[in-house]
């Protein structure tokens, strides 16, 4: 016969126990750990080689953006969460998104637990959405909103917010850990019985809340974080988790009156203010999944006004800004000690990868010594703690784009590959000859001698 076990979940951290405690260990919270039944029964193990395979068929969206960053679609059955910062725009993309299903391939049910139905109906009227086929479900009881999906047979689903979803024999408020994730599990299985993709909202608090959305991310197949700059009107969408595609994927958006717009050729937009001749700023073709964008960083040094230097970074690694900074100061003689230093990828992108590394160093050191690059030269390369410049991958995919959008001459680390017709390739094998043949120094402007190494 089969057994149950008991397992005791903290409603407050997620913390698992095998018995219960007074006290929670990771949040010292007293009385917070539930009993959760867990069946205990047989299971019959399956070879690999013997499972039948068949082609998954995605639901394609009329957005390339977030087809892009879905790896082609909806998959039937699947569970995505959307989150982000409240006011970011995730409620507007989930209603665009609807309305495009809707459109393309049947009735889709938006369930809303944060706005009524006529809230919703003047944001559709505002974002131009007509709303054929979309059907408004304003409920928090997520049972009683599930009943009402029967005798609909939606093509998709959408919960906007997952935090105002309740079940009624689940203990806590909405929004708490234990109603977040039951109500998760809730709509996974139903999910997965109607072959159904659901889509979340999730909301991302500045405190980290733990009932948001890093709660959920081990339960559904995709979490997208959509984000962006609150002076910006560009968005990033942006995928952490997909089983049925890559995670190096970004989608760029902009939010205008009506909605959000997909950004055709975001190297343009990133780059439209872009000065010729302006001292602390380079550029770098960074890769994003299998786009490649021209991003500009801007670096800022100015003289301590305290007794430990300031270093901000916006957009860039703060421990890679910190490791550059002192190459810079070590290897190439600049005397950064005294400086604060500001680094700042323009449009809201944030760039991850070694490659940028060498537009960082470049855009510090051109600030420091007012010393302008070419303004049609682009620079890639990953700095070493020596000084050293590493190769970076997809190099010639860089110069390819970098050639299409007008620029000439590109600063990168020794290596073989195909230049384009117009492309000048500079190969230089140290920081400091970055430095020497990359900046238009001007004459009040010295260099160290380190950096002719």
């Amino acid at each position: 016969m089969d057994k149950a076990r008991a397992q005791f979940v903290c409603s407050q951290c997620g913390r698992e126990a095998a018995k219960w405690l007074g006290r929670c260990p990771r949040c010292g919270g007293w009385n917070t750990l539930e009993a959760h039944s867990l069946a205990a029964g047989s299971a019959t193990p399956q070879e690999i080689a013997s499972l039948g395979t068949a082609p998954v068929s995605r639901m394609s969206l009329s957005y390339a953006e977030a087809n892009r960053v879905l790896g082609g679609g909806l998959v039937p059955g699947s569970l995505v969460l959307l989150a982000g910062e409240p006011g970011i725009g995730k409620s507007t993309l989930v209603l665009q998104l609807a309305q495009a299903v809707s459109s393309a391939c049947g009735p889709v049910a938006y369930i809303s637990g944060e706005e009524s139905a006529l809230q919703i109906k003047l944001r559709a009227e505002r974002l131009g959405v007509k709303g054929d086929g979309l059907f408004l479900i304003a409920e928090t009881d997520l049972e009683a909103a599930l009943a009402g999906l029967e005798g609909l047979s939606p093509r998709l689903v959408v919960i906007d917010s997952i935090q105002t979803a309740f079940l009624q024999e689940v203990s806590g408020a909405p929004g708490s850990l234990s109603q977040v994730r039951e109500c998760t599990l809730r709509l996974m299985a139903w999910s997965k019985g109607h072959s159904v993709p659901v889509v979340l909202a999730g909301h991302v608090t500045k405190d980290g809340s733990i009932a948001g959305p890093k709660a959920l991310e081990h339960i559904v197949d995709v979490v997208l974080y959509l984000e962006g700059d609150a002076n910006s009107s560009y968005r990033l969408l942006r995928g952490v988790k997909n089983r049925f595609g890559s995670t190096q994927e970004v989608g760029i958006f902009e939010m205008g009156a009506g909605g959000l717009c997909e950004v055709a050729n975001p190297s343009r937009v990133f780059l439209s203010s872009h000065q010729e001749e302006a001292a602390g700023c380079a550029v770098v073709p960074a890769v994003e999944g299998s786009r490649v964008l021209l991003a500009e960083v801007q670096a800022l040094t100015s003289p301590t006004g305290a007794g430990v230097p300031r270093r901000i970074a916006s957009g860039v690694d703060f421990s890679r800004l910190l490791l550059l900074a002192a190459v810079l100061a070590r290897r190439c003689g600049l005397p950064l000690g005294s400086q604060d230093i500001i680094a700042n990828v323009v449009g809201g992108l944030s760039l991850d990868e070694p490659a940028a590394d060498l537009a960082i160093a470049l855009a510090v050191a051109s600030c420091y010594w007012d010393a302008p690059l070419a303004p049609d030269t682009v620079v890639v390369g990953e700095v070493g703690l020596t000084g050293e410049l590493r190769p970076v991958s997809a190099l010639e995919r860089r110069l390819a784009e970098a050639a299409r959008l007008g620029f000439s001459r590109c600063l990168a680390p020794p290596g073989e590959t195909a230049v384009p017709e117009g492309m000048e390739l500079i190969l230089v094998a140290t920081l400091g000859q970055a430095l020497r043949l990359g900046l238009r120094r001007r004459k009040q402007a010295r260099v160290s001698a380190s950096t002719d190494d």
